[in-house]
């Protein structure tokens, strides 16, 4: 299912060149309520054209042009009289592309620099020529000398031509990128590159995304019946309600308590969706079969595989019951989509991903996915357009094997009680404290670790509880969360108090990278 908000809307591509930042450039510009749309550095220029972009950004990566195979673009690209922006390895290749050279560095560059305006032009036309901003370098190969119809706009106070612009067309190249916080005035220079080179309209709202959708499901479903897996997370219920606006009763929601969800998750879900929203759902009490499945497995991976294709076989009876059924949805996101393909081929696996693969082998059922070109933020900004509760709006991300990943030994029903009652006293504090909405996501793991402890005047030998909160924009780079001390304090007591067979809790200081957010 195609976008349903690309058609009559400007659109900016983007060229990923293999950039650990090509999705925040992507989120940049849609804070300009600009569609922007990420793309293989293969596509072609008769299909950039056929896109109609407003605009074309390369991004950076971390290859050189200097070696054998290294990415590149169809030069045609630069004769589509399309606005190009090229920052980093981007603006090296524009360079070369049309007869600069490049020079290699002693050593990489990564980090803070100091940048002059020389020309106040292009991107710069806000700033005063000579003036001096902070910005964030990361780049092995820098552009030595300027091809002919080139001016620099910008330099490095190491010498470094930090910014150009052809002098005739809009093509513009930033050796630093704008795109990270770490640069104050990046911000201003895409917004400018979008609204003055690109002529942008700043229209790609969340309340026009609702009307394109709806529209656009009714098209893709026509008269059919789409059944659709509810899990009481933000994605899910934001696909159910936009269906639900859509067709109505046509739609069914399956639930499947599988045992591994929060506390009081279920009744949530009923209540809302069957109760406020009169969604048909019907819920599976799948509990045991789950905690059969994981009876003694240890290995995360190997949990993840055992609840997907226990959660494939229930859904699949389920699903069955309606036979009129034609369709599936998903609420697969843009991260997603964009995390399942690389520049160079596989990337390495991390976890694996429960959204992104297809249907099982034999469902025929055509695939609806209408959030998929949404990023998280994004949807739920949807999610408050379509009145879903702020309890399920700002939910912070659950994954998709639930508790079981983290519970860091084997699965049972005692250690998921004593998890889920720790994790809800954790949240409690949280939005007690006044923190909950300032924490990207937050929860407690169970340790298969025993410490000795002292319960009134008993010695007591339980398990180790550890609290993880961590602040991010998007999931892709996190920081552990500086909360109030008082709030720890309290989550830590109730937690030693209120729930039997934990005796000690512990606060995650790690940030993502190097560590995941989750600890399996």
């Amino acid at each position: 299912m195609i976008c349903p908000m690309t058609s009559g809307h400007d659109r900016i591509i983007i060229l990923d060149f293999g950039s650990q930042y090509t999705q925040l450039i992507a989120r940049r510009i849609r804070e300009f309520n600009v569609y922007s749309e990420i793309r293989p550095p293969t596509v072609g220029a008769a299909e950039l054209r056929a896109m109609k972009p407003s605009g074309i950004i390369l991004s950076g990566g971390p290859a050189s042009l200097e070696e054998e195979g290294a990415p590149n673009c169809d030069p045609g690209m630069f004769d589509l009289q399309i606005p190009i922006l090229g920052i980093c390895y981007g603006f090296q290749l524009i360079a070369k592309r049309f007869g600069g050279s490049l020079r290699r560095h002693s050593r990489r560059e990564f980090g803070p620099a100091v940048i002059r305006i020389l020309e106040k032009s292009g991107p710069f036309a806000a700033f005063p020529k000579g003036s001096e901003h902070k910005v964030w370098m990361s780049h092995g190969d820098a552009v030595d000398s300027l091809p002919p119809d080139y001016v620099a706009l910008a330099t490095a106070t190491d010498g470094v031509i930090a910014a150009a612009a052809h002098t005739r067309l809009p093509i513009y190249g930033l050796q630093f990128h704008p795109e990270v916080v770490h640069t104050a005035i990046g911000k201003d220079l895409l917004k400018e590159f979008l609204f003055g080179a690109c002529k942008v309209h700043g229209d790609w709202t969340m309340r026009r995304f609702v009307d394109s959708a709806v529209e656009s499901i009714r098209a893709t479903v026509g008269s059919g019946r789409v059944i659709c897996g509810l899990s009481g997370g933000v994605d899910s219920s934001v696909v159910a309600l936009l269906l639900h606006r859509a067709i109505g009763d046509r739609l069914q929601c399956i639930f499947v308590d599988n045992g591994l969800l929060r506390l009081g998750e279920r009744r949530q879900v009923e209540e809302v969706f069957s109760g406020m929203f009169e969604v048909p759902l019907l819920t599976i009490d799948a509990r045991e079969r789950f905690l059969a499945r994981l009876r003694n497995v240890v290995d995360p991976e190997a949990k993840r595989k055992a609840i997907g294709a226990e959660f494939i076989a229930v859904f699949e009876e389920a699903a069955a019951k309606f036979t009129d059924a034609a369709f599936l949805a998903q609420g697969t996101l843009y991260p997603d989509v964009i995390e399942s393909v690389s520049v160079h081929g596989p990337s390495a696996t991390i976890k694996s991903h429960h959204n992104v693969g297809g249907l099982p082998k034999g469902m025929k059922l055509k695939l609806v996915e209408p959030v998929r070109e949404l990023f998280k933020d994004e949807v739920r900004q949807l999610g408050r357009e379509l009145g879903l509760p702020d309890a399920l709006v700002d939910r912070h991300p659950f994954p998709g094997p639930g508790l079981a990943i983290r519970v860091i030994s084997e699965v049972t029903d005692a250690r998921l009680e004593r998890l889920r009652k720790a994790d809800a006293i954790f949240l409690e504090e949280l939005h007690r404290g006044g923190v909950s909405k300032a924490v990207w996501q937050a929860f407690a793991v169970l340790l298969p670790v025993n410490t000795v402890g002292v319960m009134g005047d008993e010695r007591t030998y339980e398990n180790v509880c550890a609290l993880r909160a961590v602040t991010s924009v998007d999931g892709m780079t996190a920081d552990w969360a500086r909360l109030p001390y008082e709030v720890l304090a309290r989550a830590s007591a109730r937690i030693a108090n209120e729930v039997q067979g934990i005796n000690r809790v512990v606060y995650d200081v790690s940030s993502k990278p190097p560590a995941t957010i989750e600890w399996e």
